[in-house]
């Protein structure tokens, strides 16, 4: 026998409390063009167990894992070996739950690591205290617009044009029910970054200014003349990492002069698990710590005086009246944090310096090489493990053959910019540790073919 909690009184009472007609009114922000009205076309009503397996192995089979062929993406989400230890530890039984630790005296495994965990993200970012990390990212980076709007009271936020569009794209989806003011400064084709750019638009009204470090291009910024003049009208400087492997070979943003370092840790410890799930890193200065979304593990003594870990700050919105939190989307990626804390800490600072040399070291390789190939331009000579060439033709559909080839190129600035031509051709390419000197000569091979 099926299970309704509510009954048709029930629902009838719940819509007229909320001035609903019917339970289609609360999806009229969704095109009708999206809503079905029976089952899914092309699926059939039912299947058995063996036919709905073999479909799905099909489907998946039609997959190209990323070790199986050379690859060069990134834009946010990077390739990088993870030593087995990582997952043979997160599922140790110390760590009793992969999400929050309410119980103090039944996840101190759990709060511990979260507390380690804070320390690495404070000291890698250059803050003086992190959270227990957010849901990913692009989610982290509208956090800190919101979080600088507290702050100052001020609700204009500008946005280099070197932010990857996706955390673009998120803030904007916010923005219009905050009245947050987003002014983006439009991402060029070339070697310089738009500091110059950036720093004309900023303003008495100004919030914030959001910066990627290093950016979408692989371009790096001058955050310290950011800051200086954000700082003289009173605003923020938030600065997103979306390679935080970076900072190995790098300065730290906090050290630059950031005021909110947001960014996406996946590149330690998480695979790339088809985009998700990641985990938000959010660090700041501890004037701000009032401010800051999430929650905060801290370290104590028990009534024996014995060291010990709980929930020190939680202003979520499970924990405090719903209009009084800082955030509804602060969610803890927790398991991915674990993955992310085992990582660092088998690498440590001289094995993560170590990492982001080798990373460095094969990216300058893979960009001499294909620089070499007839008709590509080096867009930028400065970076670290990410930059950009520029093709002589559009790059989508030499992507696309390159796939075809068995070669993974890279990401095409018109895949993430739709619609400028300006930025058509544009190809950005990612090298890290696990790519071979034979993967970079794949490619500049394939790619002189298609390109001939």
């Amino acid at each position: 026998m099926r299970y309704l909690p509510l009954t048709p009184t029930d629902r009838a009472d719940m819509l007229s409390v909320i001035g609903a007609d019917s339970i289609d009114d609360l999806f009229v922000d969704v095109p009708e063009s999206a809503r079905l009205d029976g089952p899914v076309p092309g699926l059939p009503n039912h299947a058995s167990e063996l036919a709905v397996e073999r479909h799905l192995s099909a489907l998946a089979a039609k997959n190209v894992a990323a070790g199986s062929v050379p690859f060069f993406l990134g834009c946010g989400a990077y390739r990088h070996h993870v030593p087995a230890s990582v997952d043979h530890l997160i599922q140790r039984g110390e760590y009793l739950t992969a999400y929050t630790p309410y119980q103090p005296e039944i996840a101190q495994g759990t709060l511990q690591m979260l507390f380690e965990f804070q320390s690495q993200v404070a000291r890698l970012l250059g803050c003086d205290v992190a959270n227990a990390s957010m849901y990913d990212g692009s989610t982290a980076a509208w956090e800190a617009v919101t979080m600088a709007r507290r702050v100052t009271r001020k609700a204009k936020a500008v946005f280099s044009g070197g932010v990857h569009p996706h955390y673009v794209s998120v803030a904007r989806t916010m923005a219009k029910y905050t009245g947050d003011v987003l002014d983006v400064t439009d991402p060029w084709l070339v070697a310089e970054t738009d500091d110059d750019r950036v720093i004309e638009k900023i303003d008495a009204d100004t919030s914030c200014v959001v910066v990627q470090y290093p950016d979408i291009l692989g371009r790096i910024p001058d955050l310290k003349r950011i800051a200086d003049a954000a700082h003289a009208v009173k605003a923020l400087l938030i600065a997103v990492v979306t390679e935080p492997v970076a900072l190995g070979a790098i300065e730290a943003p906090g050290h630059l002069g950031a005021d909110i370092v947001v960014g996406e840790g996946q590149s330690l410890g998480v695979g790339l698990q088809f985009g998700g799930p990641y985990v938000g890193l959010f660090a700041c200065s501890e004037k701000l710590v009032r401010q800051m979304p999430g929650r905060l593990c801290g370290e104590t003594v028990d009534a024996e005086g014995k060291r010990g870990f709980v929930l020190t700050l939680s202003t979520r919105e499970q924990h405090i009246r719903r209009e009084k939190a800082t955030s509804n989307i602060c969610t803890n990626s927790g398991l991915c944090a674990l993955a992310f804390s085992i990582h660092l800490t088998l690498l440590g600072e001289k094995g993560l310096r170590q990492l982001a040399e080798v990373n460095y070291a094969k990216a300058c390789a893979a960009a001499d090489r294909l620089a070499q190939v007839p008709g590509v331009e080096l867009v930028n000579d400065s970076f670290f493990n990410e930059f950009t060439l520029k093709l002589p033709t559009e790059a989508r559909p030499v992507v696309r053959e390159l796939a075809d080839r068995g070669v993974l190129a890279g990401v095409s600035l018109g895949r993430l910019y739709p619609g400028d031509e300006g930025l058509a051709n544009g190809l950005v390419v990612a090298v890290t540790e696990t790519v071979t000197e034979e993967d970079i000569e794949a490619l500049a091979v394939a790619l002189t073919e298609v390109l001939a």
